[in-house]
């Protein structure tokens, strides 16, 4: 490469680490697998070293972790850095680091070789032996957030620590184990939520709750891995410490070895990596340590990672199978999804033996079959996933599967979606269609009925009390019958149902839009479109055109709203609706605006302001007749960016749209 070349090339990989860095770190929502996130580093690293002249001083190479969430918590100084480990991929990177450290601090050196825990950092603060604060890594350096009352909830982390010093800090990492994951993504399924994509996010999401009750209800586990400080009591080495905290009942690292020499580190990094398999957590490499305390005083940090240590990370992990059939299931649109079913292998401590093949497009670019053995992956995903089909292998008379063109459940034909890879069922009484609907329906942010879950949905279908949603309204008649057949329960059961099903016809209509399912209405888009028309029936007439002009409906969405109110079979649900006396009618629609600075202004905000709060962001331009939507698009008149703005602030500039800095709002407001 050209000089030219080297450069765009590193700003690409600069955009794209910091791109990654946000959605894992700030979202928790990461969109890559940490062996690709690895694979970027690895690169823009390797060119910095080459090019150092051309090595931008804001690196994401150079820094610690992300930023710590205004909006998260309250924020907290750190008392000691939570620095990042190096990350290194060979043995001989590995061999190279412990030969440095003996260079350095004698041949006596020791090394302590342990698992590194996928999960998220915590610093816990202890005050005489009382814990007074748990504080999350932030920024690593500066600040991070102040969790805790939820630490406190946590079953690991010990509140009181007998004969215990001055003061103590100790570090660990917060997880969630395998079985906790699984219970916690099978009440989100239940409740029709979106699924977490692995442990270390919903550990991340679960840490961070305003309500400490749902942080305990979900199981988060903790280990200590590490002394940050002590006042009144020292200690000679990393194993030391481990041992005193272990006699109080603190849990710390479990699988751990000393070594001496490179082959030994090596050893152990083979032996945590045989064990992936059978651990009840995610470990995604093993850490590299010296043991003795003051030698690591030796080992200047840099700015980004602890010079004491480093982490091997080991390739994600895959194995081959074969793929004995081929399932399809109906989700509550009609969307048929494949489903690869083959032979049982462990992947990451988990028993795989399926993985989705999502679409006939995917079907088609992977050219996969019944019968083909196929390489299978999970490195952090739910969903493990088909990297290859090995074709060498594949038994004679195999072909590439095709999905049917009639549906597994009712047997209506199925359909592609225009402009999609989506294949659709078009039967409107299809049962699987039906139970997600209804689930879909009673749903705490749709018509919220209290106790109408998946169970109760599929024993009224089954038993054939409902044919629709509407005749969920209907099921009072039939209130003796249930208790007597113990349906839903008996008596109270069946009463505390009914109740909340009646006080469902009172909800405002936006609940009963979302709850209809329409594709691209939420909940958000549902009371927008509701406060602008007021009823369902002048909804039911509004042209495509009319609903464009609505805040954050598109095209794609108004006109999935005017086709479903153009269906007669929709429109016959509605009136039954109607009839049995579901609220179609706004009773508060937010009156226009007679006056304001910002009066039919449309802003986004975006990234972190010096002052204000996004909330008090959004509620300044409110009061002023402005109003605030959650995507950039060309109906935008601003966008208000602070620090860390991202792809928003990119899209804006694409767009031309104006763009405030929080004094810009000032001004437009007429404020100092």
């Amino acid at each position: 490469m050209n000089e030219q070349q080297i450069i765009t090339r590193i700003e690409e990989l600069t955009k794209l680490i910091e791109y990654h860095n946000k959605k894992y770190f700030e979202d928790d929502a990461p969109e890559i697998t940490d062996y690709e996130y690895d694979q970027l580093s690895l690169e823009l690293r390797a060119l910095e070293k080459e090019y150092p002249e051309l090595a931008s001083p804001d690196s994401p190479t150079g820094r610690v972790g992300g930023r710590a969430k205004r909006e998260a918590g309250v924020l907290i100084r750190h008392r000691q850095p939570l620095l990042s480990i190096q990350d290194v991929f060979s043995r001989e990177e590995v061999t190279g680091f412990v030969e440095d450290m003996r260079e350095k601090l004698g041949e006596h050196t020791e090394f302590v070789v342990e698992t590194k825990i996928d999960g998220l950092s915590l610093a816990l603060w202890y005050e005489k032996g009382e814990l007074v604060t748990a504080v999350t890594r932030g920024d690593g350096r500066i600040q991070g957030e102040d969790v805790t009352a939820n630490a406190r909830v946590i079953r690991d982390v010990v509140q009181h620590i007998e004969d215990a010093p001055e003061y103590l800090e100790l570090r660990g990492e917060v997880y969630m184990d395998e079985e906790a994951f699984e219970r916690v993504n099978a009440e989100q399924e239940l409740l029709g939520k979106k699924l977490f994509a692995n442990p270390r996010n919903c550990a991340a999401g679960t840490l961070r709750q305003l309500d400490p009750s749902v942080t305990e209800k979900r199981g988060l586990s903790m280990f200590v891995f590490n002394l940050q400080d002590a006042r009144g009591i020292s200690f000679e080495k990393h194993t030391d410490v481990y041992q005193y905290l272990k006699e109080r009942g603190i849990r710390v690292i479990e699988n751990y070895y000393v070594c001496r020499t490179a082959d030994e580190v090596w050893q152990a990094i083979e032996k945590i990596g045989a064990m992936r398999g059978e651990l009840a957590y995610d470990i995604d490499g093993a850490v590299v340590k010296i043991n003795d305390l003051e030698d690591r005083k030796q080992c200047p940090d840099t700015a980004k990672n602890g010079g004491w240590l480093i982490a091997y990370k080991y390739p994600p992990e895959e194995k081959e199978t074969v793929i004995r059939d081929i399932e399809l299931s109906v989700g509550r649109t009609g969307r048929v999804t494949p489903t690869a079913v083959f032979d049982t292998i462990r992947l990451c401590g988990t028993s795989v033996s399926r993985a989705t093949l999502h679409n006939q497009d995917y079907i088609d670019e992977l050219d996969v079959g019944i019968g083909d053995t196929v390489t299978v992956y999970k490195s952090g995903e739910i969903i493990p996933k088909i990297r290859l089909v090995d074709h060498g292998k594949r038994p004679e008379g195999t072909v590439k599967y095709v999905i049917p063109d009639h549906c597994p459940v009712c047997g209506a034909p199925v359909v592609r979606e225009s402009g999609t890879a989506d294949m659709k069922c078009t039967g409107s009484a299809c049962p699987s269609q039906l139970e997600r609907r209804i689930i879909n329906f009673t749903s705490r942010d749709a018509m919220d009925i209290r106790g109408f879950g998946e169970k109760v949905a599929s024993a009224l279908l089954k038993e054939g009390y409902i044919h629709d949603v509407s005749d969920i309204y209907i099921l009072k008649n039939s209130r003796e019958k249930l208790i007597a057949e113990g349906t839903v329960g008996r008596e109270k059961g069946t009463d505390n149902l009914l109740a909340a099903i009646e006080k469902s016809r009172g909800n405002e209509p936006d609940r009963l839009l979302t709850a209809l399912g329409i594709p691209g209405v939420g909940k958000t888009a549902a009371r927008n479109v509701m406060s602008h028309f007021g009823s369902m029936e002048k909804l039911a007439e509004a042209s495509v055109e009319e609903l464009t002009e609505i805040n954050d409906i598109g095209e794609i969405t108004a006109e999935a709203i005017h086709m479903f109110f153009l269906d007669e079979g929709n429109r016959e649900l509605l009136r039954r609706l109607r009839e049995y006396g579901v609220n179609m009618e706004m009773e508060h629609v937010p009156a226009a605006e007679d006056d304001g600075a910002l009066k039919g202004k449309t802003f986004v905000i975006t990234g972190t302001l010096p002052q204000l709060s996004r909330n008090e962001a959004k509620q300044l331009i409110e009061a002023a007749g402005g109003k605030v939507t959650g995507s950039v698009s060309k109906k935008t008149d601003y966008l208000l960016a602070g620090e860390a703005a991202g792809s928003k602030l990119t899209k804006a500039q694409e767009l031309g749209t104006e763009i405030l800095d929080e004094d810009g709002l000032r001004a437009l407001l007429g404020m100092k």
